[in-house]
């Protein structure tokens, strides 16, 4: 799956699961763009996925995690497992 479809997902999932609809976003972005970005047409920025995610209530690490984990097929520990090596315990 490719990067934009795979986050394109996950933000539908994420919107989803909070019985959101596109126009709610209309705030921030229009439901135009809200649908091309969920069809994976246009790729995210991370302030407009930060300001996506704090209007749903969640982390946009939640999304980009879930994003991820849909294009690799890879699973939620082997991620996390990941990002803790890289970033380290100290944070």
């Amino acid at each position: 799956m490719e990067l934009n479809d795979a986050m394109g997902q996950a933000l539908r999932n994420a919107r989803v699961r909070k019985g959101l609809t596109q126009e709610d976003f209309g705030s921030i972005s229009s439901r135009t763009y809200i649908s091309s970005l969920e069809r994976g047409m246009k790729g995210v920025t991370v302030n407009k996925l930060t300001s996506i995610a704090d209007m749903m209530g969640v982390h946009p690490l939640s999304i980009l995690a879930e994003g991820f984990l849909l294009q690799s097929g890879g699973s939620l520990d082997e991620l996390l497992a990941r990002v803790r090596t890289e970033i380290g315990d100290e944070h």
